[in-house]
């Protein structure tokens, strides 16, 4: 990278260069590299309910600065809730030499953070995936299970009918079994794998996991948002194990600080991928389900550039 290259990425181009297994590979690698800066984010909120959010991070060769727009009510109007870009920069010579289509990175990346912690975690990795919430993350999860755990059999709830049955047939496509189903709580005792990616405006699960679930807990990503109940949240604690994504979670896990839970003692990915005290120290049940709270991190963004770079100019 000693020239500019000045790259610019389609969503179509973005996608094709974040294939899921590579992207968890590389937010492995992210999460052991000490060159790794990541600043706490901005979240300015906007007339109107929507949310402006600027992450930049770097490392030893490569800075981000990802800038997007998060407007809820984007849902009705027939508009993605998620627009922006992700700039990649040079450290060296701090010129620009990439710009990536932020949904894109943001779908993919926060996939394959679940997919991760599911390759980490999950008792049970062969089982049926439920995913609550049928929009785009829900998408990219399902593609990000299927091409990294091999799941073959998928139960799809969202409130959205249309929404439900694209999912499904996407998912036929791929070449799984795949159904629509009404309630999510009573699905839960037949899926070992959980991903609920609600616009999390409300609770939508209510009802424990099975004991050999893993839930990746994804719609919530604010102090104020939330998709499981206190009480679920509040029952993991006491019988599962909790991770959260990264420290920013701390403040962040709408889910879990609603239900009063000490998220600052919850072990993070990086312990997991590490093995670190806190990891090996964290207080597990054998036999419990393992509920992973995904709140969004700018290092994700930086493993997805570094990524993009590598497999676009090859």
């Amino acid at each position: 990278m000693s020239s500019p290259v000045h790259a610019i990425l389609s969503p179509q181009q973005t996608a094709d260069a974040l294939p899921y297994l590579l992207l968890a590979q590389e937010i492995e690698a992210l999460l052991q590299d000490a060159s790794v800066a990541v600043p706490p984010r901005i979240v300015q909120a906007l007339h109107g309910g929507g949310s402006l959010f600027v992450m930049p991070a770097a490392d030893a060769r490569v800075a981000i600065t990802k800038l997007i727009s998060f407007i809820p009510g984007n849902a009705q109007r027939g508009l993605p809730t998620i627009q922006g870009d992700i700039v990649v920069f040079n450290v060296q010579t701090g010129q620009r030499i990439a710009l990536l289509d932020g949904p894109t990175v943001t779908a993919r990346r926060t996939a394959a953070v679940s997919l991760l912690a599911a390759q980490k975690l999950a008792p049970r990795r062969n089982g049926v995936l439920l995913i609550v919430g049928a929009g785009v993350q829900g998408r990219a999860h399902l593609e990000a299970f299927h091409a990294g755990l091999g799941v073959q059999e998928v139960r799809v709830a969202s409130r959205n009918p249309a929404s439900a049955e694209a999912l499904v047939n996407h998912a036929k496509a791929l070449g799984l079994q795949a159904r629509r189903v009404m309630d999510p709580n009573a699905e839960l005792v037949n899926c070992s794998l959980v991903v609920s990616t609600t616009p999390a405006q409300q609770v939508v699960l209510t009802s424990l996991p099975r004991n050999d679930a893993f839930v990746a807990a994804v719609g919530a990503f604010t102090p104020r948002m939330l998709e499981w109940s206190a009480e679920v949240c509040q029952q993991l604690a006491r019988t599962g194990t909790l991770v959260v994504d990264t420290r920013d979670a701390d403040h962040e896990a709408g889910d879990l600080l609603q239900a009063g839970i000490d998220v600052g003692a919850l072990p993070t990915l990086a312990d997991v991928v590490g093995q670190t005290a806190a990891w090996q120290q964290a207080t597990r049940p054998t036999d419990g389900p393992v509920f992973f709270k995904s709140c969004g991190w700018g290092g994700w963004d930086l493993a997805a550039a570094r990524l993009s770079l590598r497999n676009h100019l090859r």
